[in-house]
């Protein structure tokens, strides 16, 4: 198995160092299937969106934007969002120089969730919501990514997998806009896809050839992906999560169906349906245009020469002692 895998992962960065020209060929307009006449998704895919993944309450009888809507509505999150407007007199960190949440709407639809209709999250499960709260009130004044007090060892806060550049706050899976590096590239052979997110540079490799999931036991942080093709998209399936990842209220039951569909030359479409009976009421789907990206994706390397976690943790020990 890790001979394998070692030697798909050799065969994709191949491809994607050695054969710039011949990746580029087939991405024009007339290359919309690769050489062994499968559809091409290869490419770097940006995600950002200001596009709310629920529909705001005040624009509840609203399931498009008009185009004037649209406009008013990205202003006012940009406004929002922004981190050189904070009068709060915490520290802020990065101000806006850093984010790249992007400039607008990138569907006209007032929710990237699609089903239910009424652009929503199902409601959580009761067991879940008595969870948050009690999570809620332990870090009532806490810095968002210090430890709860105590949790030295297993918790640092809602975003610790973050925080410990385990999993990327975008990367999920599944992949949802976020403050910056919203860019997934995708390589593919004939019997495997690579799924590679600049967060954290996360790679899932994703097998084509119909081999069933691992047995229940084996469990990973991205779970364990098995994609096959309907028509022209690309289905991914994946179970067998070591715990959550990043997506919000997700757990290691958590059941993932990513569908990636090209509709041009510049644009991916990206569905996913989230299913878990034990954190929402029923399964939902929400879903992304990804738009081309010609520039090449860079690493980000997460806490790579910093102490960044180091002064997390001291500046926590302080905290408790004071």
């Amino acid at each position: 198995m890790v001979h394998q895998i070692f030697s798909v992962l050799l065969m994709v960065f191949a491809i994607a160092v050695c054969s710039p020209f011949h990746a580029a060929a087939q991405l024009g307009s007339s290359g919309h299937r690769t050489s062994w006449d499968a559809p091409n998704l290869q490419g770097v895919w940006d995600f950002r969106s200001l596009t709310p993944m629920e529909r705001p309450t005040d624009l509840a009888t609203n399931e498009t934007f008009t185009e004037e809507q649209a406009v008013e509505f990205s202003e006012q999150e940009i406004g929002r969002r922004s981190r050189d407007n904070d009068t709060s007199g915490r520290v802020v960190p990065y101000n806006d120089f850093w984010f790249d949440e992007g400039t607008t709407v990138t569907t006209d639809r007032t929710s990237l969730v699609v089903d239910p209709a009424n652009g929503r999250i199902p409601e959580i499960m009761p067991s879940v919501a008595r969870k948050m709260s009690a999570v809620a009130r332990a870090r009532r004044g806490v810095d968002p990514d210090a430890p709860t007090s105590g949790g030295f060892v297993e918790d640092l806060g809602p975003g610790g997998l973050r925080v410990r550049c385990v999993l990327g706050f975008n990367s999920g899976p599944p992949m949802t806009p976020g403050a910056y590096n919203n860019n997934v590239q995708l390589f593919q052979t004939a019997e495997h896809v690579v799924i590679l997110n600049e967060m954290i540079h996360d790679a899932r490799i994703v097998p084509l050839d119909g081999r069933p999931h691992l047995p229940v036991g084996i469990r990973q942080w991205m779970g364990d992906p098995r994609g096959h093709w309907e028509g022209d998209t690309l289905v991914v399936e994946s179970t067998n999560f070591l715990r959550e990842t990043m997506f919000p209220n997700s757990t290691a039951n958590m059941h993932l169906i990513e569908r990636f569909t090209r509709m041009d030359d510049n644009t991916l479409l990206y569905e996913v349906t989230v299913e878990d009976p034990t954190t929402w009421s029923r399964p939902w789907t929400f879903s992304v245009p990804m738009k081309r990206n010609s520039e090449p994706m860079y690493e980000y390397a997460c806490h790579e020469g910093n102490y960044g976690l180091y002064n997390i943790l001291a500046g926590a020990v302080t905290e408790e002692t004071r």
